[in-house]
């Protein structure tokens, strides 16, 4: 594994993927800890499947954004490593599976080589930005987001604030009030606007998916583009202090906010200013906004067999952009897996024919963007062929699905199968709907909403239903939720669940009905709202009856044999560490990250490594007397009252004063050296403190 030792320019990703590769060593050979060791997998982008000895691993893929030497390189990863499928995400990454985790390191390298990073697709970290996926050609949107998005990622990537948080953290850029990056579903969004002139945002704060969604607050109506990467340091920083550590169901930022209270909340964080890097960010708008780099080609003359299928899906998955005489394309991505091979012929496509960029959609699809009028014909011929045609970007048959029992531990049903068969039953049924009224139809295979399903108009979430002393699969139906705009959303209904064979008919029984009685312009949301829960509670509930259920309801979607519920441990928010050792190892090596960054001149990255080395220290010896602890706020208290106050620990202050230092203090270099010293102290006297402990045992 030496070619990517030297293969690799950038020294920060090369020690990056180093160290990967010797902690996969150490974890091998029994000297790493099982529960650390995935934890920085986790990390950088490495993921435990449901089948045993492999791994799945997330391609992060900021906002989308993928060029054609891009897709290239992650075709050729995907044929070396894995299986040749690639998944798109609700969160606009590439997911590949069946991956050996001996060979991960190699794998990041390689696609490092091509710009492409793996750091920071999982684990307890910020997670992939999002953004709207016509960001840039939207005809609506005030301006661009994608420069204020790719800046978030690049100032947020490796920064000491968010590496070990207590679960994960989301963000998204909508590019106009349409809100098509669900800036209500996250713990940041951000929604451009423009005031008196100037560019900037509405911010929602707080919000988030799972069993328990939250609705975001409105944090600001409008702030100024340029404050938006301090606003989203200080928050950060507040989460990772107080956020819950203990209890991982309720870990997630929106539980603080709605504990607290975002006034409280917001308290919080002006108290962190001091602290905040001081960095001044500069946006790239120069490289968003330059004219796509169109080539001087023919036009291919194609021959369009069948003319009224062209125009249907021109009206369903062509549209014009902002630029004059350009069109986006959208490419419908049933389940959101497609294949290397149709994947390099896109790559080939759009860097010769178009702007030699897509984005990977919220929805699981993929949107061409820069393609010229003249050259329509030909996309769809060459689309054709790779079976990538169909109708209804966008529409009702575009059903999101995460993968459910297929590979994730967590599933509980087979989102992937009810999601196929529901598909064939819009498309050979109901094709009115797949170039009219628009229904979103979302599926999870468990309540924790990876396939958005409690989001969306026509929600399923796999279940499982008790009948006499067997288990059946079963979806539980959720209706009425939806994207309102600017900021405002809503979460939908459980109405009802029915065995998973069901599904079907539940979905006939709900497109009948609308069609019946809704009015000719009213969305099935209003509909909803019109009729009531208990309308559809009625509607459905004779094909929840249980009592008359047949062999076959037994057998979920896909499978051969009878229903057996086996869910593994979920990884998709990290693990919480709780060995002394470790932690105090943990310490050292925080430390040596302070002075890694004295010697780059990151001030405030330093002294954030100091800060957690000295309260990891702290935790340690906590743990060592049984004391448990929630929250990095929670330790420092707990600290101070049973080491410092009983004197078991000399300090010359509290150690909340001691360990507080930073939001105090300026990020100048003198602070950075005191600070690092003081945290090389404490490591020391914590140390002794537990040998000391061990030997009187």
């Amino acid at each position: 594994m030496e070619s990517f030792r030297t293969e690799i320019e950038n020294p920060i990703v090369q020690k990056d993927i180093i160290d990967l590769e010797k902690k996969i060593r150490l974890f091998r050979e029994g000297k790493a800890d099982e529960e650390k060791f995935r934890s920085l997998r986790l990390a950088r982008g490495v993921y435990g499947q449901r089948q045993a000895g492999v791994q799945m691993v997330r391609i992060k893929l900021p906002f989308g954004k993928v060029t054609s030497e891009q897709l290239h390189r992650i075709c050729n990863v995907s044929d070396e490593y894995s299986t040749g499928r690639l998944h798109i995400t609700t969160r606009q990454d590439i997911q590949i599976h069946y991956v050996s985790l001996d060979r991960t390191p190699e794998l990041w390298s390689q696609l490092e080589k091509d710009d492409i990073t793996l750091r920071e697709a999982c684990g307890n970290t910020v997670r992939n930005i999002t953004a709207s996926p016509t960001a840039g050609i939207d005809v609506n949107e005030p301006f661009d987001v994608s420069p204020y998005a790719h800046a978030a990622f690049q100032f947020f990537l490796r920064n000491p604030i968010c590496q070990e948080m207590g679960r994960k953290f989301k963000m998204s850029f909508s590019s106009s009030e349409e809100d098509s990056a669900l800036s209500y579903i996250h713990d940041l969004g951000f929604i451009a606007k423009i005031k008196d002139g100037k560019r900037g945002f509405k911010v929602m704060l707080g919000g988030g998916l799972g069993s328990q969604p939250r609705h975001a607050d409105e944090l600001y109506d409008f702030i100024e583009a340029d404050k938006i990467i301090p606003l989203t340091e200080g928050v950060l920083r507040v989460f990772d202090h107080y956020g819950e550590r203990a209890k991982r169901m309720k870990a997630r930022m929106k539980y603080l906010v709605k504990d607290i209270g975002k006034d409280a909340f917001m308290d919080l964080v002006k108290e962190h200013k001091t602290a905040l890097s001081q960095e001044v960010v500069s946006f790239d708008l120069e490289t968003f906004e330059v004219a796509p780099p169109l080539q001087d080609v023919q036009v291919p003359s194609v021959e369009i067999q069948d003319q009224k299928a062209y125009e249907t899906w021109k009206s369903t998955n062509v549209f014009p952009q902002k630029q004059p005489g350009l069109f986006a394309v959208g490419i419908r991505v049933p389940l959101g897996d497609f294949y290397t091979p149709a994947a390099r012929k896109i790559a080939d496509l759009i860097r010769k024919y178009a702007g030699n960029e897509l984005r990977f959609t919220l929805r699981q699809d993929i949107l061409l963007r820069h393609i010229r009028e003249e050259f329509l014909p030909f996309f769809y011929s060459e689309l054709k062929e790779l079976g990538l045609a169909e109708a209804g970007y966008n529409k009702t048959v575009d059903i999101t699905a995460c993968p459910g029992t297929d590979t994730c531990n967590l599933g509980i049903a087979s989102s992937t199968g009810i999601a196929g068969v529901l598909e064939d039953v819009l498309k050979e049924e109901y094709p009115q709907f797949n170039h009219g009224k628009d229904i979103t139809i979302k599926i999870s295979g468990c309540m924790n909403a990876c396939g958005q399903h409690n989001m969306a108009e026509i929600g399923f979430q796999g279940m499982s239903i008790k009948v006499g002393k067997t288990v059946a699969p079963a979806l539980q139906i959720l209706l009425g939720g939806g994207t309102l705009g600017d900021g405002n959303g809503r979460f939908s209904d459980k109405v009802i669940k029915v065995p998973s064979k069901r599904g079907p008919d539940a979905l006939r029984l709900l497109l009948n009905d609308f069609e019946t009685n809704s009015s000719s312009e009213e969305k099935f949301i209003t509909y909803y709202d019109r009729q009531g829960k208990t309308y559809f509670y009625d509607l459905l509930k004779d094909i929840a009856d249980t009592t008359n259920l047949s062999e076959n309801d037994f057998v979920d979607w896909g499978h051969e044999k009878p229903y057996i519920q086996a869910v593994g441990v979920g990884e998709c928010a990290g693990v919480i560490i709780d060995l002394i050792a470790t932690l105090l190892f943990e310490s050292e090596e925080k430390i040596d990250n302070a002075k890694s960054a004295l010697e780059r001149k990151d001030w405030a990255d330093s002294i954030y490594h100091s800060y957690t080395s000295i309260v990891n220290s702290a935790k340690a010896l906590l743990l060592s007397e049984d004391i448990k602890t929630n929250t990095q706020a929670n330790i420092i208290a707990l600290f101070d009252e049973h080491f410092v106050k009983t004197r078991k620990i000399e300090l010359s202050t509290s150690f909340k004063k001691f360990a507080y230092q930073l939001n105090e203090n300026k990020p100048t270099e003198e602070f950075a050296n005191k600070y690092l010293q003081d945290a090389q102290l404490f490591l020391k006297r914590a140390d002794a403190f537990r040998t000391k402990e061990v030997n009187n045992v």
